[in-house]
This record gives C-alpha cells, sequence and structure tokens, in this order.
C-alpha cells in the first residue's frame, strides 16, 4: 500500500513541477511539506479512492501522510 501510495503522491509531485518524495513520512504535511493547493488535495482524494476505494476526506480534513495512511487502513 505505502508503494502505491508513493507513486501517486509523486506523480502530482512531478505534474505539478515539484520534486518526487523518496519515502512517505507520517509527519509530511500535504499542504506544507508537499505544496499541495486545494486542487491537488481534491486530486489526491480521487487517485487515492480509485486505488483504494477510500475517500480519506469523508470525516474531516486530513493534514498528514501519517493520516491519510490512517484512513487508509481504515483506523
Amino acid at each position: 500500500m505505502n508503494g502505491q501510495l508513493l507513486n501517486i503522491l509523486n506523480e502530482m509531485l512531478e505534474e505539478a513541477g515539484n520534486a518526487p518524495i523518496a519515502t512517505l513520512e507520517d509527519s509530511l504535511s500535504l499542504r506544507e511539506d508537499l505544496h499541495m493547493d486545494s486542487f491537488m488535495l481534491a486530486e489526491l482524494t480521487v487517485r487515492i479512492e480509485e486505488a483504494f476505494d477510500v475517500d480519506i476526506f469523508e470525516d474531516g480534513i486530513v493534514l498528514t501522510i501519517g493520516e491519510v495512511i490512517a484512513k487508509i487502513e481504515g483506523q
């Protein structure tokens, strides 16, 4: 799962002209560390839902990679 999520994030980062990341760190902030704006967060939601059949923002705002992983893992 982490490899697939890393691929999704890196595809999006590269499409936005940002450098890819090497590893997933739970503390990485989607907005501050990965420079995701509202459009990118919406796109991330769609891509994760397609890949994992999970709506990560269903219960509210998700701020970090650790929170994304927890949603995917159903925690």
